[in-house]
């Protein structure tokens, strides 16, 4: 009976998100490590991954080596995460979890936070496999550009990170984990490291896969 299929194990999809500056890469590397000591099988990813074919296009534009339509770079950058799409599921379903630096959420904030319809955003994003878990770093805009290396790429600044924030807000919903990006790291990581290692048994049981914006 369908009702009594069995749902095989698999690794989760946890994705970290928030203004740039959040400290959300060095939160990946230590929640791999965490992982990683517990005895489980995990990767970190990052969108954009700037080492595909599309991911060179992209990174040269934020690089400001080269500019593009606002609706070209959002398709681009929409189209690196379709590109990884397969993989990702394989790698999931393999076991493996996956510890994602940005994700569809940012290409929907800060493609909107231009001026782009945030509909019209959303829908090259349909179909992608949905994180089990999302967790966003608060921290304002201005506390953000107080950090070192602030200023280096294309969207680095204050006025867009602004923008960017109240993107994120229409985004969030109650499944989203918040959590205050102005504390020190080490509580950061506390934090980060009991939801997420939650996450993971819970798809450890067999969690069924689902597709992000599909309902």
């Amino acid at each position: 009976m369908e009702g009594n299929k069995k749902i095989d194990s698999r690794g989760a999809l946890i994705v970290l998100e928030g203004l740039d500056r959040c400290g959300k890469t060095s939160q990946c590397s230590r929640l791999v490590s965490y992982l990683e000591e517990s005895g489980h099988v995990v990767e970190s990813w990052r969108f954009p991954d700037r080492n595909t074919g599309v991911g060179k296009m992209i990174s040269s534009y934020l690089a400001n080596d080269s500019h593009l339509d606002d609706r070209a770079i959002h398709l681009l950058f929409s189209a690196n995460r379709w590109e990884k799409r397969s993989l990702m599921e394989s790698k999931l379903s393999s076991g493996t979890t996956l510890i994602v630096d940005r994700y569809s959420f940012s290409g929907v904030a800060f493609s909107s936070a231009k001026g782009l319809d945030v509909e019209w955003c959303m829908a090259p994003e349909v179909g992608l496999l949905a994180p089990d878990l999302v967790v966003y770093l608060d921290i304002s805009p201005e506390k953000a550009a107080e950090r070192g290396g602030y200023g280096g790429e294309r969207y680095e600044k204050l006025e867009f990170q602004k923008r960017v924030a109240q993107s994120y807000n229409t985004l969030c919903d109650a499944t989203w984990k918040i959590i205050d990006a102005t504390l020190p790291i080490e509580d950061i990581e506390k934090q980060l490291r009991q939801i997420a290692m939650e996450c993971v048994q819970t798809c450890e049981k067999g969690k069924p896969f689902s597709e992000l914006w599909l309902n």
